[in-house]
């Protein structure tokens, strides 16, 4: 099965204990684009995803589940 951005944020966030207004903070950005990503609203940009990738130490690729850790 196929994991979205959406879930693979929401996880990863969770399993560190991090908060979305903690994430929006070290991103720069709103707890409410967090939210809309988490829940697949709307997507990151590729500024985005490359901070997001570094905040959690994971590559782009597994951020879009083209592959797995």
């Amino acid at each position: 099965m196929k994991i979205e951005f959406a879930e693979r944020l929401k996880l990863l966030r969770q399993e560190i204990d991090v908060t979305q207004n903690q994430l929006a903070e070290y991103l720069q950005t709103t707890q409410r684009k967090i939210s809309y990503w988490e829940s697949g609203k709307i997507e990151p940009d590729l500024q985005s995803l490359w901070k997001i990738a570094d905040f959690f130490e994971v590559s782009v690729d597994f951020l879009l589940g083209r592959k797995d850790i």
